[in-house]
Formats: C-alpha cells, structure tokens, sequence
C-alpha cells in the first residue's frame, strides 16, 4: 500500500469549472491520468431535534452540498478504483467505490463498470447545517445493493439530469438522500492524460436530446413534404397548361 500511494496523486481541479456547484478530482498514477470525476452533489440529511416542550422529537432537514476546495483522496486499480473527498475541516467525507466486471453475452464476453458502492459520513454536531441535533456527533450512511452508473469499459459515464442515491444512516431510522447531477466520470482505461473516454451517455439526458431534436426533425420533413408538394404542383400545372396549348393549336388547325 505504502508503494501504491507514492505512486499516486490526486489533484483538485474545481476551480477550472464554469459551474460553482461542479467539482473535479483527478487521480493520476506514475504521472498519468487514472480516474477523473465531474459532479455536483448534494445531501439531504434528516435529523431530529426536541420540540419547545422537550418531550416531543421533530424531524428536521439538512441540505450539505459538496464545496470547492475540498481534500480529495484516490486510489485506482485494474478491477476496482476509489475516490474520498473531505470537507468542513472533515466533518464531511464522501467515498466512492467504482469496480470493472466481465460478462457473457448473446454477443460474447463483454466488460463494463459502475459506481457499486457510497459511504458518506456526516457530524450532526456540526453547527452550520445542523441546529441542536438530538443524537448529535458522527454518523455513517451507506448504500445497498448499488448498481449505479453503468457504463461499457473504456468510456466515460455522462449525465447532466439528477440522480438520486439512497444510504442508510446509522443514526436509527434515518435515510440519507445523495443527490448527484452534471456527472461525468471516468474511473478505468483512460488513454489521454486529462481527456475523458467517449461518453455513454444516461436515459434521461438521451431523452431530453430527443425531446430537442424531435421538433427540429419534424419541421424539416415538413419543409421538405411542402416543397416537394410545390414542386409536384409546378409540375402538374406547366404540363396541364402545354397540354391546354397544344389542343388550342389542334383545335385552330381544324
């Protein structure tokens, strides 16, 4: 272990993003690019506080988005990768557990990799999101069963839409909702340092491109039904009018 962390680095690049709520890591390995990660997130964290007459519990709500200038950690293999990011002197840590797997298809063998795993871990005590948290101090929210972000090896995974992961807290009967969006990740078989793979892009996105595209396409066979039509009927109408010519001609001849 101690080899494979001096062989890698791992750089926090937000400050290049056009958008406040982006962040970008990247992790390289003797001097190359091995995982690069474009995302916003967002948590929304249930907790409870006692109510005025102290005897009651009221469940409250904390919004904890990711923030620029975090401390980033990575590490990268050839079947699993891994990328921690830290925040507010700590009290927040997101980690992400990306694997490769191979399968066997109608097609044959075929390989792909996804997101199979989130741990976040929060501090309740913490005073700018969390107001008098009964159970106050740190807690740790898990996923289960995670199959996210699947994507064909050798391409990046790219969604601008929303998505939203669910992670069980250890604060009893607290469900912790991670909210992820502009996504663009990469954690296995980049080629060009700092170059994300062709992208595979998400449902929804491809949809919404659709949506777009749609109208567009429609307006052109439409243009192209009408002009066809004009033509068709310039046609149509110059061969009536010769014909029209021709019978005059006839007519005058007898």
């Amino acid at each position: 272990m101690a080899r494979v962390t001096a062989e890698q680095e791992v750089e926090n690049l937000s400050g290049l993003s056009t958008n406040p709520e982006k962040d970008i890591f990247v992790v390289r390995e003797n001097g190359t690019t091995c995982l690069m990660a474009e995302f916003a997130a967002k948590f929304i964290v249930p907790y409870d506080v006692w109510a005025s007459n102290y005897v009651d519990l009221i469940t409250e709500q904390a919004e904890i988005s990711l923030t620029r200038g975090a401390e980033v950690k990575g590490r990268c293999g050839h079947n699993e990768s891994e990328l921690q990011v830290f925040w507010v002197d700590r009290a927040y840590s997101l980690k992400l557990l990306f694997v490769k797997e191979g399968h066997n298809t109608s097609k044959g063998p075929e390989a792909t990799w996804r997101l199979s795993k989130v741990q976040f871990v929060y501090d309740s005590s913490e005073k700018t999101h969390f107001k008098d948290a009964v159970t106050a101090g740190k807690h740790t929210a898990n996923s289960h069963r995670l199959s996210a972000l699947v994507t064909p090896a050798g391409k990046s995974y790219e969604c601008q839409a929303q998505q939203t992961i669910s992670l069980t807290s250890s604060d009893p009967q607290k469900t912790v909702t991670m909210i992820l969006s502009a996504v663009h990740i990469q954690p296995f078989d980049i080629i060009s340092d700092f170059v994300f793979s062709e992208e595979h892009k998400c449902q929804v996105d491809e949809q919404e491109q659709l949506e777009e595209t749609l109208p567009l396409i429609l307006g052109l066979i439409l243009g192209l039904v009408i002009v066809v039509t004009l033509v068709i009927y310039h046609i149509h109408h110059k061969m009536t009018a010769n014909q029209l010519a021709v019978y005059d001609e006839v007519s005058g001849s007898a």
